[in-house]
């Protein structure tokens, strides 16, 4: 059976899904075939239900709910940090200011709305919004992936990390993106799909410097500097990636709960998330 899995080609999905991609592990039948995409073109290609497995933002979750379930391994939780608002210099506040985002099913876009829900969201290719930043068309930019620790590098200031908001008001980690599995598949093959996904991150953090030599290709601004690739990597793929724990698991209701009462998220949120709760 061919399962498409579909992902970011960015340093820390690249890290987990090596050993899938490199033949490292047995992958039980299925013959794996990867799809590379940004995150907000997955999430949207998941609200036509393309691929069989695709990591998502959280955000974008209930409004696929009705095809998809999130796989209990895969996901990328920020631990007191997470995406980060630069500008040019300082800004007194974000209200109505205009804020490049990467896309509006972000779990980025979410958190910003939760922290400021009065900007102006200036919809921006990830990987141009610290260039508009630095050219002036907006006054602020939403910086997820790599350029959480590249910002600075092209003189731009910090004005809040909303994992680190999130972490002081609710006193969890932040949930960000998934993994998500069609339920189509049936039963025997999710649970198969849920061991492989599991299987495939142990393999790389027990595997690191073999893995992180795969993952360093897909670094961006970071390809030179294998140090910062390896510790963003270490930032989003750990122990939080191989299970969400109870806490994690939590935070993903909360985030996706204040999301519907804000009237961010403008659809029912599912009573299932995770598939091994089925």
């Amino acid at each position: 059976m061919r399962i498409r899995i579909a992902h970011s080609p960015d340093s820390d999905d690249a890290f987990m899904f090596y050993p899938l991609v490199r033949g490292e592990i047995d992958t039980e039948g299925l013959e794996i075939e990867h799809v590379l995409a940004d995150i907000e073109t997955l999430n949207r290609e998941a609200l036509k239900g393309t691929y069989e497995v695709s990591a998502i933002s959280f955000h974008a979750y209930p409004y696929v709910a009705d095809k998809y379930l999130v796989l209990p391994s895969g996901g990328s939780v920020g631990e007191g940090y997470g995406p980060v608002v630069v500008a040019r210099e300082r800004l007194e506040s974000l209200k109505g200011k205009r804020v490049a985002v990467p896309g509006t099913l972000t779990t980025a876009f979410l958190t910003l709305k939760l922290y400021e829900p009065e900007f102006e969201e200036v919809v921006v290719p990830f990987d141009r919004i610290i260039e508009e930043v630095e050219r002036g068309t907006v006054d602020a930019g939403l910086v997820i992936h790599e350029g959480q620790l590249t910002y600075s590098d092209h003189g731009l200031v910090k004005l809040v990390d909303l994992g680190e908001w999130w972490k002081e008001k609710y006193d969890l980690p932040l949930p960000l993106g998934c993994n998500i599995v069609r339920k189509d598949l049936g039963k025997e093959n999710i649970r198969k799909i849920e061991r492989l996904m599991r299987k495939s991150i142990e393999f790389s953090l027990r595997e690191r410097e073999k893995a992180l030599s795969y993952a360093i290709d897909f670094a961006r601004d970071l390809q030179e500097d294998r140090d910062r690739t390896d510790k963003f990597v270490g930032m989003y793929v750990n122990h939080r990636t191989v299970d969400y724990g109870e806490d994690g698991r939590e935070a993903v209701r909360l985030l996706l709960r204040l999301g519907r009462e804000r009237g961010i998220i403008k659809t029912e949120l599912p009573e299932v998330v995770f598939s091994d709760e089925t």
